[in-house]
């Protein structure tokens, strides 16, 4: 499994916590940022899952 995989993973999952906590207490700012960490996981776990393919179809 590619690194990337799991470090996306990790910042989709801190990233929804920190949104959720923006939202319960009304601070937009962290809502925000919450959102853009998801984003910027899932983008990262995205680019492993395309290098494990890669990896799988040239054997290597």
């Amino acid at each position: 499994m590619d690194k990337n995989r799991i470090e996306g993973t990790t910042k989709q999952i801190k990233g929804s916590v920190k949104e959720a906590i923006g939202k319960l207490t009304g601070d937009r700012k962290t809502e925000a940022e919450g959102a853009a960490e998801k984003t910027v996981g899932k983008a990262q776990r995205k680019v492993g899952e395309v290098a494990d393919t890669v990896r799988d179809k040239t054997g290597g």
